[in-house]
């Protein structure tokens, strides 16, 4: 055994680990520095919403104000302002935190599939560094929440497939993701999958009622208020509205001739209830449909609807300040030299992150796991919904732990293999390079051509 070089791997980790925390603190004093620098930032869109709905619970009002944004949000923020007063701090500390707590998750996730620990850091580290996926913790809308609950059970279902604790603790995780965002109200079912035993294939009936306990007892009170008030069990269903909206958008990026505020208005001045809204949109839907066809639909989607979603334009750099015509809401009121700070960092980890994980799915070797498998399909489903419903920058959030993953096992093995060691999971032979070189340079035409497509603010 060579003492000096396993001597050498613990001194390595912990210098690591004080440089990504220096990095961690730097990144957060500036975003905080952003948010509150020049005074506060206003809030935009549906965070206006969230803070209205969690006033009004303070206030008294019903717990499930809307039935287009799904509950559990507002009720967080109401639950914050009830504890520490209607301070937003409180609930960017508490977000922060979450926030934290999703990386140490993804970690948690990575290691367990095999991954090294070295991949694992990496992973975790290009998640935290990130200035536009820390800054969500600063907004109202619920991503870091949802994505919290999502990581947890991902964590239980693979750690502890065979426990009726972890299956129950799971269940209400997912019941709480759905009250929080609706983007797994098709998926959920799947996760029964990670009951079913390897060696024979055979369901774990116990830990799988467990699971469904804990969803149905967490979203019984949201769906007996759907039953009760409009006749049919429901959180709360934006997907007709959305999907509108998803075949009407125009822009490859985020704010520009957004259509999402000029038309939800509309839509719900529609009718009086849920389901005359959808009908009345599914008829403008079919409408539209005979109008352009299938083809000219499905051509118009696939050239706009993941430049939207792998924008490098997130969230964070749409808000910074900047020309009104590339849809810059300049709600941020941060001096030059930092704006470029944050865009620059957003754009760095945003193409370390979209090319290492072309190149780590590319050199892949391994047989799929039921992890992997999940997780595929977890991904999947994402980019299916995507393909039609109306898109945000944000909507990707759910999706970048995973894609850090493995970027952060590329970056590894890349590593070990410069090194002289194995390049176990990856294999970085030729055809799988050059398959990985294509994904890359694809993705990261989607991430930054969007605005140049489009001609924005050309002349």
């Amino acid at each position: 055994m060579n003492t000096a070089a396993s001597g050498a791997a613990p001194a390595r980790l912990k210098a690591a680990t004080v440089v990504v925390t220096a990095l961690f603190v730097a990144s957060q004093a500036l975003i905080w520095i952003a948010y509150y620098g020049g005074g506060a930032k206003a809030l935009i869109g549906d965070e206006q919403s969230y803070q209205s709905f969690a006033l009004a619970i303070l206030g008294g009002g019903p717990w499930m104000p809307s039935t287009i944004w799904p509950p559990l949000h507002a009720l967080f923020l109401a639950a914050i302002y009830t504890i520490a007063g209607i301070h937003l701090v409180a609930v960017q500390l508490v977000q922060t935190v979450l926030f934290v707590g999703c990386a140490v998750l993804l970690r948690a996730i990575w290691r367990r599939i095999g991954g090294s620990v070295c991949a694992a850091n990496t992973a975790a580290a290009l998640f935290l560094l990130n200035p536009a996926n820390a800054a969500y913790a600063h907004w109202l809308w619920p991503e870091v929440p949802h994505l919290f609950l999502v990581l947890a059970v991902f964590w239980l279902l693979l750690e502890r497939p065979a426990s009726r604790t972890a299956a129950a603790a799971a269940g209400v995780c997912t019941g709480l993701a759905l009250l929080a965002k609706s983007l797994l109200a098709g998926f959920w079912p799947v996760f029964l999958i990670a009951f079913v035993r390897r060696e024979r294939p055979r369901l774990r009936i116990f830990p799988a009622a467990c699971f469904l306990l804990g969803i149905a007892i967490t979203t019984a009170p949201a769906l007996w208020h759907g039953w009760r008030e409009y006749g049919r069990p429901m959180i709360a269903d934006s997907s007709v509205y959305n999907l509108w909206i998803g075949l009407t958008d125009r822009y490859r990026v985020d704010y520009v001739a957004d259509q999402g505020g000029v038309t939800l208005p509309e839509f719900l001045a529609s009718a009086t209830t849920p389901g005359e809204r959808n009908a009345i949109y599914l008829e403008k839907v079919r409408a539209l449909i005979a109008e352009r066809g299938y083809a000219r639909i499905a051509a118009d989607q696939l050239g706009r609807q993941y430049f939207r979603l792998f924008s490098a334009k997130t969230p964070l750099v749409s808000q910074l300040p900047g020309p009104v015509c590339s849809g810059h809401l300049s709600v941020y009121r941060t001096p030059p030299a930092l704006t470029a700070a944050l865009a620059g960092a957003n754009d760095v980890f945003h193409a370390l992150m979209l090319a290492g994980c072309a190149f780590g799915l590319a050199c892949w070797r391994r047989k799929p796991t039921l992890a992997i498998v999940l997780i595929a399909l977890y991904m999947g489903y994402q980019l299916a919904l995507m393909a039609v419903l109306h898109v945000k920058a944000r909507f990707l959030f759910p999706m970048v732990p995973f894609l850090c993953a493995f970027a952060g096992t590329f970056y590894a093995c890349l590593r070990a293999c410069i090194a002289g060691a194995g390049d176990e999971p990856l294999s970085f032979t030729a055809p799988r390079l050059a398959v990985g070189a294509v994904l890359a340079g694809l993705l990261l035409v989607l991430a930054f051509a969007g605005p140049v497509l489009d001609g924005l603010c050309a002349g």
